[in-house]
């Protein structure tokens, strides 16, 4: 007998798993990403991002676009509530990804549990598998996606969106291989994005959501994928990491046994991730008075898998075109934390790229690749600020604020979620009926049709 393709050494993992409890730390994550995320999709509902997301889809049906009145059909919500939760790039991370699996599984499970009336105990299964897939994917061929020009949040999360969704259904085997096969045809997501602030990459999670459920039905209804997509001649490997040399065991070994999922990243600043500790330590310099007038230069240790993301080309980097980009430049993000002490989701109104005292500074922050960064195993800051006088001051964070090292807390993550929810124009009743149903989320079949509006 020739041994298990990947895709079926995972649902039959997966199968295995679900005659186990999922651990009580797996369980609380996923409580934890129902907050954060549905906090997200309010804050930005009023987005005009997210207004032409819904206004673009056609589908209506009985599943929730959170904060929307409109019902929309499973993979549009899918869709709407994926792009929602990216939009402000505030959403989750794991670290050595780097990939933000919970914007993509969550918005593709809930959707098709709330159509189909599933459990919430069936629903957050399926969100574990389909999580754990993106994550220890994004580990097999570390940087090679984005070094293709791909994002791996879009082309992993299309995998674990439809793995999810298998599992959260219920699908038998077959099937369940084949919805991997078939989403690795519906995969995509490039990245010249970062060409202009434009709003594609915010779309990625949302496209991929509704990608696993469209395969998922697909397979339900006899569709047939190649067994093979991972890891195949022309697999995803090949199609998206321009290799077919890949750590499968990072996928395979223990899945369903040891979860990943328990290890996602919150994060306390919504802009790139690699840029968080960089900004910790400008806030740092900020609280220690710092004359920013007397400010030569700002230099930065950087891991080479950042600079064409955050760093190139310097001269549009340090003057983005708007908000957006701006959430994609180092520069800025660090000259607006040394000038204002924080960086929140005010810090990307298109108007704030007016601000000419945080202009220029960042015309004046560099960087200097350090060959012994460990990113993306870990996310370390460096921030070195000379005066004029000739005398420096720096500061260094070793870890990822809100990841493995020190993670946010539930209480911080409740905080974050009733900011973004008065953000987004919800009053604390709401917030609270929200932060209830999430409680009590595993012993009810999933209805969001409360949070429309």
């Amino acid at each position: 007998m020739s041994a298990p393709t990947v895709a079926e050494a995972l649902v039959r993992a997966a199968a295995r798993a679900r005659s186990r409890p999922l651990p009580p730390r797996v369980l609380s994550t996923l409580e934890l990403l129902l907050i954060d995320i549905a906090g997200l999709c309010v804050a930005a509902r009023n987005a005009d991002y997210v207004a032409a997301a819904l206004a673009g889809w056609e589908g209506a049906g009985n599943a929730t676009a959170i904060g929307h009145g409109r019902a929309l059909d499973a993979a549009g919500a899918a869709f709407v509530n994926g792009t929602a939760a990216h939009g402000e790039d505030y959403d989750d991370t794991f670290e050595g990804g780097p990939v933000h699996a919970g914007a993509v599984v969550v918005p593709a499970v809930l959707a098709i549990a709330e159509r189909e009336r599933l459990s919430g105990a069936d629903a957050l299964f399926g969100m574990a598998v389909g999580i754990d897939v993106v994550c220890r994917a994004s580990l097999v061929a570390p940087k090679r996606i984005h070094q293709a020009g791909f994002h791996p949040t879009a082309v992993l999360g299309a995998m674990g969106a439809a793995a999810g969704v298998a599992a959260a259904l219920r699908l038998e085997e077959t099937a369940s291989v084949s919805a991997q096969g078939i989403a690795g045809s519906m995969a995509s997501g490039i990245i010249e994005y970062l060409a202009e602030g434009a709003w594609t990459k915010r779309l990625h999670p949302g496209w991929a959501a509704q990608s696993g459920i469209r395969a998922a039905e697909l397979a339900r209804a006899g569709f047939v994928g190649p067994r093979s997509v991972w890891e195949g001649t022309h697999g995803m490997l090949h199609g998206f990491a321009n290799t077919t040399d890949g750590a499968w065991e990072r996928l395979t070994a223990d899945f369903g046994e040891r979860w990943v999922t328990e290890t996602i990243a919150f994060k306390p600043y919504p802009c790139g991730t690699m840029i968080h500790p960089y900004i910790d330590c400008a806030r740092r310099l900020a609280a220690r008075g710092v004359a920013l007038d007397q400010v030569r230069g700002i230099v930065c240790d950087v891991g080479e898998g950042t600079v064409h993301r955050l760093w190139e080309p310097l001269a549009a980097k340090r003057r983005p075109p708007n908000g957006y980009a701006a959430k994609f430049s180092q520069p800025w993000c660090i000259a607006y934390a040394l000038v204002h002490g924080h960086v929140g989701l005010d810090a990307f109104a298109d108007a704030r790229m007016a601000d000419e005292r945080v202009a220029a500074l960042a015309a004046k922050v560099g960087y200097r690749v350090d060959p012994k960064n460990p990113y993306p195993d870990e996310y370390t800051g460096h921030v070195e600020l000379r005066r004029a006088d000739g005398t420096t001051v720096e500061e260094r964070q070793a870890h990822l604020r809100g990841g493995a090292r020190e993670p946010l807390t539930a209480r911080d993550i409740e905080e974050k979620f009733r900011a973004n929810c008065a953000y987004g124009g919800w009053d604390e009743a709401r917030s609270a009926r929200w932060l209830g149903a999430v409680r009590d989320f595993a012993g009810r079949p999933v209805d969001l049709s409360p949070f429309r509006g």
